[in-house]
Order: C-alpha cells, then sequence, then structure tokens
C-alpha cells in the first residue's frame, strides 16, 4: 500500500523588494518629504537638501551606500552637534557645528590694553631712537 499522493504546491513568484526611500522628514522644520538625498557615487558624496528651510549636508559614502544612509549621518551630526552644545553651556547647534569644522571657536577682538597684532610700531620706534643717539 502506497501514500496518498499530496497536491503540488504552485510556486511563488519572487517578492519585489521595495526600493529604499530618497525623500525624508526634516529634523530642522519637521516637514514630511521635504529632504531630498542625491547620490554621486562616482565622485562619492552624499548631497541631502531641504527644500522648505534650505538645510543641506554633505557626507561620504562608498559603492554600498543608499540614500537612508545619508540620512543617518546627518541625524548623527545633529546629535553630535546638540550634545556639544549641552556641554558647552548652550550657544546656537546650527551655527557651532558650521565653527567647529572651520577650525576652532570665533577670534575675540583684542582690546587695547593686550594691543593688536599689527601693533609693533612702538617697537620700532623706540629703536629708531637708540640708533640716532649713537650716532649723534
Amino acid at each position: 500500500m502506497g501514500k496518498r499522493k499530496k497536491a503540488a504546491k504552485k510556486p511563488t513568484g519572487k517578492k519585489k523588494n521595495e526600493p529604499l526611500p530618497t525623500t525624508f522628514q526634516c529634523l530642522f522644520c519637521n516637514h514630511e518629504k521635504s529632504v531630498t538625498v542625491k547620490m554621486e557615487k562616482k565622485q562619492g558624496i552624499g548631497f541631502l537638501n531641504c527644500k522648505v528651510c534650505g538645510q543641506h549636508f554633505n557626507s561620504g559614502i562608498n559603492y554600498l551606500s543608499a540614500a537612508v544612509d545619508v540620512y543617518s549621518d546627518w541625524v548623527d551630526a545633529c546629535d553630535d552637534v546638540a550634545k556639544r552644545a549641552a556641554a558647552d553651556g548652550g550657544g546656537e547647534p546650527t551655527g557651532g557645528y558650521a565653527r567647529r569644522q572651520s577650525g576652532g571657536a570665533p577670534r575675540e577682538p583684542a582690546s587695547d590694553d593686550e594691543g593688536a597684532p599689527g601693533e609693533m610700531d612702538d617697537f620700532v620706534e623706540e629703536d629708531e631712537m637708540d640708533a640716532e643717539a649713537e650716532y649723534t
């Protein structure tokens, strides 16, 4: 005696993968689908731009990167700036990020007591007076 034959299952087709999103919510103005990400894989740079508030961000990418990776880099950078601003005792989070990337804190104007870097005229004048005294 043999077993009963089971009904053959019909093959299911391949599942189509949905593409990853390229538009996201802006962290600054909270508009849905206002942030677009464009990727230049040949140059290795991902560009992020908000249509509403004008925020922009660039990030390095590789051949495996997707638009979500550039967005997550932006979120991480914003969180890092917020943590630094909180540790420094406040400040402007967006302006502070640009300042730190360009090489440090802004310069404060020199007071009259300290003397400006270009004010060496007093020293040179005193030196000339000594030289004239030696010749006479």
